[in-house]
């Protein structure tokens, strides 16, 4: 039975892939390889690796551009956890300085300025590190940047303008990482 041209190329294949045993069909037993048919083989092989080859760069080169992108977005973001903690601790020393200290004793006004000045250096540090309080009073509602917990009728104002912030909102670099308390005008 005479083997067609594309059975004998496919059974070189394996011979190449395999090793020859030296009594295959294909070379008859003596190692020799029909030479047009073995540069086929090789040529065929050859691409498939190739192939194969640029397929895996094209995948290490997504990979890595990937990997460098979740690694520079965690960079890029990576105190946020401990500024939303301080950002309660800036809250509570805005509360107390909020006293009216035109009424307290000298030593009580003196916690007072000592407060207002730990005040200062926060809000100081929290700037060199980019958190930025969100300026919403007097301002459209943004839903992105604020969140509206209270409304409330004003007809000397205009409608959906935040009249009252119930908390202050902070952005840390261009992110939301806490939404202001409002209360808009409906």
């Amino acid at each position: 039975m005479k083997k067609t041209k594309e059975e004998k190329v496919e059974k070189t294949t394996e011979v190449i892939d395999e090793g020859c045993a030296g009594s295959c069909e294909t070379c008859g037993g003596c190692g020799s390889i029909d030479p047009e048919t073995l540069i086929q083989i090789l040529g065929s092989r050859n691409q498939e690796l190739e192939d194969k080859y640029m397929r895996l760069q094209a995948e290490y080169l997504n990979f890595k551009t990937r990997t460098q992108g979740e690694v520079s977005r965690m960079l890029q973001y990576e105190g946020e956890g401990f500024i939303k903690e301080i950002l309660g601790v800036k809250d509570n020393f805005e509360r107390a300085i909020m006293m009216d200290d035109n009424d307290l004793s000298d030593e009580v006004s003196k916690f007072l300025s000592g407060f207002k000045m730990i005040l200062g250096s926060l809000t100081a540090l929290l700037d060199k590190y980019e958190v930025k309080e969100i300026d919403c009073l007097g301002k459209e509602f943004d839903p992105n940047l604020e969140e509206a917990v209270l409304t409330e009728h004003d007809e000397t104002k205009p409608e959906n303008v935040v009249i009252e912030v119930l908390t202050k909102g902070y952005t840390y670099k261009d992110k939301v990482i806490r939404h202001a308390m409002v209360k808009v005008n409906k």
